[in-house]
């Protein structure tokens, strides 16, 4: 149950349009050059733009997993990746790009 930097970015770009590109010092996961996702490598931490009722969830379930980083009250929400599962991480980066992605990329079959 343990995902590393290279097992988030490997999920991250597998999604459509997705880029990378710098964002302060860390390296931000993009779609239509929107940000969805965020690396902090030497952290081994991650931040994903979910909504505030899904964020709300997460760090209730789990707070030893997901926190609330910066920037939390627009839902963005920190995840520990050394207790996470990579297809948990998955679903949460799908989540994120959805939420960001523009309508006419999502609604594609």
């Amino acid at each position: 149950m343990k995902t590393d930097p290279e097992t988030l970015k490997s999920l991250a770009l597998a999604l459509p349009e997705a880029e990378t590109k710098p964002h302060f010092d860390r390296l931000s996961f993009r779609v239509g050059n929107k940000i969805f996702a965020t690396l902090a490598e030497a952290d081994g931490e991650a931040v994903v733009k979910l909504t505030l009722a899904d964020q709300s969830a997460l760090v209730g379930s789990d707070p030893e997993t997901f926190f609330l980083p910066g920037w939390s009250h627009q839902g963005w929400t920190g995840i520990r990746l050394d207790r996470i599962a990579p297809s948990t991480l998955q679903d949460l980066l799908r989540q994120a790009w959805r939420n960001v992605a523009p309508k006419s990329l999502v609604e594609k079959p």
